[in-house]
């Protein structure tokens, strides 16, 4: 039987008619399989879909809770301040449990670290964390620092009120040692009153310890000789050992001169001239829950300072406790912006140590009220009393007599107290609201008594209340961005002799 043969040429590969259909076969899947590209989107559409994204990623942010982590944070650009004193203001954000969180805990660093004014720009970047670690995050801190860390200013002020005026100079330098350090001398030249040369350095935080460190060493010179006939001079060292916004304690340690060039001084004041030397603790606790401490429309403030002077074994130092009050409320009236604040301060002082009864209080240390300065905007304790002249209120005695005239030493007081109601209100222009002018009408009012020397045994409240001196007024406040200014026309209501009252125009400057 003979076998057959089948020709090649029927459906084999090598026929070439056969490879003309395999090819159009093949072209016919390729052109199945071909998706011509899209035409690149326009700059219009590009950031339709960017503003999509972002509102869907706020709407996710404000409707629930994106759960996530910090896995690092890593700075960069620091190469002279170390990176400890980076990483302090950074703790919150490893602490951060949501998205949410991280983005207000980076917000806050932000702020911390340009606060320190040490650093020319801080940006902070989110970033994600290693794949392997799904819903962690890593933080990227850039950090361009200072170019120029020397810095300086001057200037030329002056005080209408007090018909003074200062030359005034700083000389700063920062970062100095990489810790966020400032170092400063400043001088303050008055040509009528205060003098002053100094100089400190300040640590926003060292190592471990979380409160900001300041030092500062002082020259200063003080002529009240046209109110209390002395000149008081200080050399001394004053450190900051907590700076928080609630709590201050500082030391002070200086020695002091009082002097009397003219001669002419009365017989309190003569009794405590010479040296003395004055170690005192100073602690403030402060709560401020108003809305704003330049014009506040509605909450409250409490000031508390104590003053423990005498903690060095020597007998020429100044033994006193010095204690001081300072509250604040505003109410609000519900029309034009107005609203009513109520102030009331009171302080005391003894002095402390073997018959301390029979001593006198030292004579820098006592309350004296008066000036221009405004009582409405600052927590200074009772000091201030509009409508009387600096240290124009109160005990005082005569001086020694020359031609015949009568001069008064006024030597202060061991217990002081003021109080005061202001209100403010917008004024009826357009642009003195938009620059913040408006208007106030104020009554106040104050006291002092001497304790000391027994005097305490004479005290009655009766006596204190009958012997009280009070002023109303009205005027016009205009903040700036440098001072608070005050026109106000103040009326003596109550004042007795030989207090320095008068009825008029005042102008009064207090600082931001």
């Amino acid at each position: 039987m003979e076998a057959r043969q089948e020709n090649p040429s029927n459906g084999e590969e090598g026929d070439p008619q056969n490879r003309i259909d395999e090819d159009e076969e093949d072209s016919d899947v390729e052109d199945d399989d071909y998706r011509p590209e899209p035409p690149p989107l326009s700059q219009e559409s590009r950031l339709r879909a960017h503003k999509n994204r972002l509102t869907n990623l706020s709407h996710k942010l404000s409707s629930e809770r994106v759960p996530i982590r910090v896995h690092d944070v890593l700075i960069k650009g620091n190469t002279k301040t170390k990176d400890w004193v980076i990483e302090a203001e950074l703790e919150e954000l490893k602490c951060a449990g949501s998205l949410q969180e991280l983005l207000q805990a980076a917000s806050l660093a932000n702020f911390r670290l340009q606060e320190l004014g040490i650093f020319r720009s801080v940006n902070i970047v989110l970033d994600s964390g290693p794949k392997e670690l799904p819903g962690t995050a890593n933080v990227v801190v850039n950090i361009v620092e200072a170019s120029n860390p020397l810095s300086g200013e001057i200037g030329y002020y002056t005080k209408p009120e007090a018909r003074s005026s200062t030359l005034e100079g700083v000389l700063k330098l920062k970062n100095l040692l990489g810790y966020g350090d400032f170092w400063d001398g400043s001088f303050a030249y008055g040509w009528n009153q205060t003098s002053e040369l100094s100089a400190g350095v300040f640590f926003p935080r060292f190592e471990s310890w979380t409160n900001p460190l300041i030092a500062r060493v002082f020259l200063m010179t003080q002529d009240w000789l046209k109110y209390t006939s002395y000149n008081e001079q200080s050399l001394g060292l004053s450190l900051g050992l907590i700076s928080s916004r609630k709590h201050d304690l500082t030391y002070n340690l200086s020695w002091r001169t009082l002097a009397d060039p003219s001669q002419m001084s009365s017989r309190s004041v003569r009794r405590q001239l010479g040296h003395g030397l004055s170690s005192a603790l100073k602690y403030t606790f402060r709560y401020d829950w108003r809305n704003s401490p330049l014009r506040p429309t509605r909450g409250y403030a409490f000031v508390s300072t104590t003053q423990v002077g005498g903690l060095v074994p020597d007998p020429r130092s100044l033994r006193f406790l010095r204690q001081e009050f300072d509250f604040r409320y505003a109410v609000p009236l519900g029309f034009n912006n107005a609203a009513i604040n109520f102030g009331m301060s009171v302080g005391a002082l003894f002095p402390w140590g073997p018959g301390f009864l029979e001593k006198p209080s030292p004579l820098p240390e006592r309350f004296y009220l008066g000036g221009n300065s405004s009582p409405f905007s600052t927590l200074g304790g009772p000091t201030s009393l509009l409508g009387f002249g600096t240290r124009g209120v109160g005990p005082s005695e005569p001086r020694r007599q020359t031609d015949g005239t009568v001069e008064r030493d006024f030597v202060g007081g061991d217990l002081a107290f003021t109080a005061f109601a202001d209100m403010s209100f917008d004024l009826p222009f357009k642009w003195c609201r938009k620059s913040g002018i408006y208007g106030h009408i104020f009554a106040c009012g104050g006291n002092l008594a001497k304790l000391t020397q027994n005097e305490f045994r004479n005290f009655s409240f009766q006596n204190f209340l009958k012997s009280y001196r009070s002023s109303v007024g009205a005027g016009i406040v205009v903040p700036t961005n440098i001072v608070r200014l005050e026109v106000n026309y103040c009326h003596v209501l109550r004042q007795f002799d030989f207090d320095r009252g008068k009825t008029g125009l005042r102008i009064s400057f207090s600082s931001l």
